[in-house]
């Protein structure tokens, strides 16, 4: 084969690969999900999507980064950029899942990441706020303590689950909330947190609260996403 026809069936080639790619992208959805925790967050989305088929849902990339707020959406641009270079296939949302905690940053991390084009999953106070509302609905400012005090006497109150102890490490949590609590429930608590605050209030400033509940709701339903790519 000659060198014209080598480039020519080059060219052919590439152009059935892009277009491969390009029916690829207009029926998964790829998500991104940088988590704050190294272990709590990464391990419950990960059981959250072993639990949830979806034929349009690509398997979600799931980092854990061991960074918060500012510095933790920026590493995951740079995490972004960085697999995106390696597949060759840009990432359709990318969600970071931070808490408030004593973060002085925490608004300045929602803002940055909206600049970026990412998503947030913010928690006030923090993230064992989400497992609570499995279980209850919370409107009172408690310590990140007193959410697993709260979430441990919950559990425990069901038969067989008398000696439980919270560990942020368990990949048991997941199967444990979802299984004794409603995970219905929990949006429409987290949904509730919010509407109780007045429109334009910085994040900081809700407590308790958090977004958790958007993320879970586009894992549970990529499709709609679908509509807008």
């Amino acid at each position: 084969m000659g060198k014209r026809e080598q480039f020519k069936l080059q060219r052919r080639e590439a152009k059935t690969l892009g277009k491969r790619r390009k029916n690829v992208r207009s029926k998964i959805v790829r998500f991104l999900i940088v988590c704050e925790g190294t272990e709590t967050e990464p391990n419950y989305f990960k059981a959250f999507i072993d639990n949830h088929y979806s034929a349009v849902l690509e398997k979600p990339a799931i980092k854990g980064a061991g960074r918060s707020t500012c510095s933790l959406v920026k590493w995951a641009r740079e995490k972004k950029e960085e697999i995106e270079r390696a597949s060759q296939l840009e990432f359709d949302r990318v969600w970071v899942v931070f808490d408030k905690d004593d973060n002085d940053d925490f608004d300045k991390a929602i803002g940055l990441a909206e600049q970026y084009g990412f998503q947030s999953a913010w928690s006030n106070e923090a993230f064992e706020l989400w497992f609570l509302l499995h279980f209850q609905y919370l409107d009172t400012a408690v310590s990140r303590t007193a959410y697993i005090d709260k979430l441990e006497s919950k559990v425990r109150s069901y038969r067989g689950y008398e000696s439980f102890r919270y560990q942020k490490s368990s990949r048991e949590i997941y199967g444990i909330i979802t299984s004794l609590g409603n995970e219905q429930s929990a949006i429409s608590h987290a949904i509730h947190l919010r509407a109780g605050y007045r429109k334009g209030q910085k994040p900081s400033e809700c407590n308790p609260c958090t977004t958790v509940d958007c993320l879970i709701e586009e894992l549970r339903h990529p499709e709609v996403l679908l509509k807008g790519l």
